[in-house]
């Protein structure tokens, strides 16, 4: 039907089109609301359906190539059961065929990976159909399931008696960005456990899909190494209450996994290692003044060939321990002046022809560990500092952080054909109104001149949490809703979320969501949620 009229034109129209014409405009405003990120495209009806937790089932698609038992799936049925009806804590036979008079949820996917891992080329794509009492999800893979559940609990909304329902919708959705990523740091304060899990559960809630774990640097070694335990015993706040056990990282790993979320650990050097010298001798680079050792240390000693057979065995652990692909080596702010007062290190630089220039030895010291980890199968991550000295070698992964125009930097990266992921415009740690949350909305990563293959090459970006001023007291209200800004930035379509304004109202009820679900997101503004919810 063609509209003759609106109801901000100056058309005429009768009172009941007008009041018509409002209701379809409300319902719109609230039916996007209810969505964070905002999907690629999403057609919604005023048409209604309730929803009970007795009569609500999830179900296995018969024609789907993952069949009844994908533990993924089983473990997301129950989470969002939960979400959806708060007060359900879990239920057992919410997994139904055939029934009648209820509301079915049908998933389909096209691939079976139930025990895998989502990785660098996983889909996220999923396609979300509700009509009548039956919605249908399907996808290419299990993530692009995980993504599209948590969509559908986001359509559920309460009325003011309490009451539960979904509207008619049909969405197509997929992620602009493949890595979107949160960095949390448990060196400098340490991290308990449940921090870290809450954190991936606020991340599903928001679709990121990589945990950067920054977990060690100088001032303490929290990783218990099967190989080198006396890193994380003299190297760690405490030797047992302050650390992160093998047990704890397959814990970490494994709730990542259920929720889509890949888990890269960074262990960077050759600087920020300070505490990495206190259990093991000989790593550091011994500092001398006026021709003898002062008794401090800097950096990593790139001239022993020590160095590298303990990082060979180092990286060997942390790969057991971490299944993914990709594993950040840092290489940021590294202090040379240690290297060179050290007569030893001098003697190396000449042999290799290095001449005085420090930061061809800082690029072999690279080189070395890139060489190592690829050994093992893992594509290198480092801070754009690696690539000032000198462009690396491909498929390596360079992360923009530095101040300054960091579209210019993404420009000369993607120009030598590497892949780059933004940061700099998203360190979240220092504190802030929460209100600045559009600062963070209003990044555009693509926005350097550059081709379209340079442009393909930039593969996410993620917020940075340092712990300086950062423990489990205060990370969910610094996090959140401020990262929420950077989702939406990284996984919606930029033509259709530029507006702050339109964006406003959305992020106002998406925290109220969070709130509800556990996470101590900041408010955004004088206000209130509409529904009660339980601090935490």
């Amino acid at each position: 039907m063609e509209v003759m009229c609106t109801v901000s034109s100056g058309r005429a129209c009768s009172k009941k089109f007008k009041l018509l014409l409002l209701i379809i405009f409300q319902f719109e405003i609230h039916t996007v609301t209810g969505l964070w990120p905002l999907p690629q495209t999403v057609i919604s009806s005023m048409e209604r359906y309730t929803l009970n937790p007795q009569d609500f089932h999830f179900n296995y698609g018969r024609n789907s190539a993952v069949k009844q038992g994908c533990s993924i799936l089983d473990a997301a049925f129950k989470r969002y059961f939960s979400l959806i009806f708060p007060g359900y804590l879990s239920v057992n036979d919410t997994l139904h065929f055939g029934e009648e008079k209820t509301f079915t949820l049908s998933i389909t996917v096209d691939q079976d990976d139930c025990d895998g891992y989502l990785n660098a080329d996983s889909s996220e794509r999923y396609h979300l159909n509700v009509s009548g009492q039956h919605a249908v999800l399907n996808a290419e893979t299990v993530w692009g399931v995980l993504r599209g559940l948590e969509t559908f609990s986001q359509l559920v909304y309460q009325d003011d008696l309490g009451r539960l329902f979904v509207n008619k919708t049909e969405i197509h959705d997929f992620p602009r960005f493949p890595y979107r990523g949160i960095l949390l740091d448990t060196s400098r304060h340490y991290l308990p456990l449940q921090a870290i899990l809450r954190t991936l559960d606020a991340m599903t809630y928001n679709k990121f899909n990589v945990f950067h774990w920054h977990i060690v640097d100088d001032p303490s070694f929290p990783y218990q190494s099967h190989t080198f335990p006396n890193l994380s015993r003299k190297g760690a706040f405490h030797p047992t209450t302050h650390i992160y056990t093998q047990a704890d990282v397959r814990r970490v790993v494994s709730y990542a996994r259920l929720r889509g979320i890949r888990v890269i650990p960074e262990f960077d050097s050759p600087g920020h290692t300070k505490s990495w010298g206190k259990g093991q001798p000989d790593l550091l680079t011994p500092c001398y003044r006026g021709g003898t050792p002062s008794g401090k240390f800097g950096p990593v000693n790139p001239s022993s060939r020590g160095t590298y057979q303990f990082l060979a065995k180092l990286f060997k652990d942390v790969a057991l321990a971490f299944p993914d692909s990709y594993i950040h080596l840092g290489g940021d702010e590294v202090e040379h002046s240690c290297w060179r007062s050290n007569p030893d290190v001098r003697v190396f630089m000449q042999k290799m022809g290095f001449g005085g220039d420090l930061t061809k030895l800082e690029t072999y010291y690279m080189e070395n560990i890139v060489n190592i980890t690829s050994a093992l199968n893992k594509t290198a991550i480092m801070w754009q500092d690696v690539f000032d000295h000198k462009p690396l070698k491909s498929p390596s992964v360079v992360e923009v952080w530095k101040r300054g125009c960091y579209l210019c930097k993404m420009y000369r990266v993607t120009k030598a054909g590497l892949m780059v992921i933004l940061a700099s415009p998203w360190y979240l740690d220092q504190p802030g109104p929460t209100h600045n949350w559009a600062r963070y909305y209003n990044v555009w990563p693509l926005a350097f001149k550059g081709t379209e293959e340079q442009k393909k090459l930039v593969i996410g970006g993620e917020v940075c949490m340092w712990g300086e001023y950062v423990d489990a007291a205060n990370l969910a209200p610094r996090l959140w809703p401020r990262s929420s800004a950077v989702a939406e930035r990284l996984w919606s379509d930029e033509r259709q979320t530029s507006s702050v304004e339109k964006a406003f109202p959305r992020l106002q009820d998406f925290r109220c969501k969070m709130l509800r679900r556990g996470i101590q997101a900041e408010p955004l503004l004088v206000g209130h949620c509409r529904h009660e919810y339980e601090a935490v």
